[in-house]
């Protein structure tokens, strides 16, 4: 169609005219992307972002800032006699690509990561296990950082157990992990009432969730009732009933709870929405957790999601990407933000806590966040590198 209405003049050299036409060509291809529908318009971005996608895990290189650095795109062959036009408008398109984590894949890679650190945060579930059952060469992995001087420590938004709890489930693994080195979101819920002086107002706190919140407040002497003692209560639907609830409750902590019943979640909504003051904390908001190694199962976020519709009220979040645990490291360890690597699975929570918080991040893709979702046009949290497994970490 281009050629019928390209009409050069007579006198003009073959090569000339075949130029011409080749210009009018581009120039209608440019106006058909930029007019045309939006699904074909991200069809051709999402074409454009797959390639530099693919050429930019190749490059890999440290830079003061991050200890690693991001590819802009392919390198340009030049053609013998100067550029191909084709490949100067390739070269000008890849300056507007954007960046991508590069994969750490090789020992080089990995070491490069290592030094620019002194301090490795882990998430736990999908990263050291899932469900019940530990990864693969983790053992042999965490005896190798610390062989190498890194300093480890293991930060879960797990609440269902404490950090006792946690620590068994380490012993359980054959891991040799201290108390010390475990936080989870659990802790941070009482860590959090201790330093904003719940205990001397003399309420009481609802517990949603398992055994691990009320064992970390009973540590602070912190009143509490609900948790799994309210599994399989029930209401009874008659005329004039009307659920009894404490009104010296003053703060109502919401973790995951496989028990969740009606009757917790009424319980909930009357102390946050009747009882004056009273605080609503979640533990965590993750979507989906690993309660067996077969398959995702819905997290705390459907918990929270229930009690933020029936009070209309945002909750407090303590566990990650709220800062509340990290700065508890940091001041209790003295440690270096920007010498620390956070390492785990979840996009929203893990990566997110890492760059919200001046650390280093690496995602792994052991856990919920396949590679595929992680180059998704709408991922916009992107991690300073992502890894196969923490394997990788020693060359594995």
């Amino acid at each position: 169609v281009v050629s019928r209405r390209v009409k050069p003049r007579r006198n003009m050299p073959a090569e000339a005219r075949h130029i011409a036409v080749f210009a009018a060509t581009i120039a209608a291809v440019l106006c058909i992307a930029r007019f045309s529908t939006p699904p074909l318009r991200r069809a051709v971005r999402s074409s454009r972002l797959s390639a530099a996608r693919a050429s930019s895990i190749a490059s890999f290189r440290p830079i003061s800032s991050t200890g690693l650095s991001y590819s802009r795109g392919p390198k340009y062959q030049q053609l013998k006699g100067g550029a191909s036009f084709s490949s100067s408008m390739e070269k000008a398109a890849s300056t507007t690509m954007v960046a991508t984590p590069p994969k750490v894949d090789s020992i080089d890679k990995a070491k490069d990561l290592l030094d620019s650190v002194d301090t490795i945060i882990f998430d736990c579930d999908g990263v050291i296990w899932k469900g019940d059952t530990l990864i693969d060469g983790i053992p042999e992995t965490l005896d190798f950082l610390r062989q190498q001087g890194k300093t480890i420590y293991f930060v879960t938004n797990n609440a269902r157990k404490s950090r006792a709890g946690f620590k068994k489930k380490f012993d359980d693994l054959g891991l040799s992990i201290s108390s010390e080195e475990i936080l989870s979101s659990a802790f941070a819920a009482a860590a959090y009432l201790d330093k904003i002086g719940f205990k001397v107002t003399g309420k009481s706190v609802y517990v949603i969730g398992d055994v691990g919140i009320g064992e970390e407040l009973d540590l602070l002497g912190i009143q509490w009732h609900g948790g799994t003692a309210d599994i399989g209560k029930g209401i009874e639907l008659k005329s004039g009933f009307a659920l009894p609830h404490d009104e010296n409750v003053g703060a109502v902590i919401v973790g995951f709870d496989y028990g969740i019943n009606y009757y917790k979640i009424q319980y909930a909504q009357l102390c946050i929405n009747e009882n004056p003051g009273c605080l609503f904390i979640a533990t965590n908001l993750d979507a989906l957790t690993h309660l067996t190694d077969s398959q995702e199962w819905a997290g705390n976020g459907a918990m929270v999601g229930a009690i933020k519709g029936c009070t209309g009220k945002e909750p407090t979040v303590v566990g990650k990407p709220s800062p509340l645990l990290i700065d508890y490291l940091v001041q209790k360890f003295g440690l270096k933000k920007d010498r620390i690597l956070m390492v785990g699975d979840r996009l929203d929570t893990d990566i997110l806590f890492g760059k919200e918080n001046g650390l280093k991040s690496c995602l792994t893709l052991t856990g919920v966040t396949t590679e595929k979702k992680l180059f998704d046009d709408e991922n916009k949290i992107i991690p300073d590198v992502y890894v196969d497994s923490i394997n990788a970490f020693r060359g594995a």
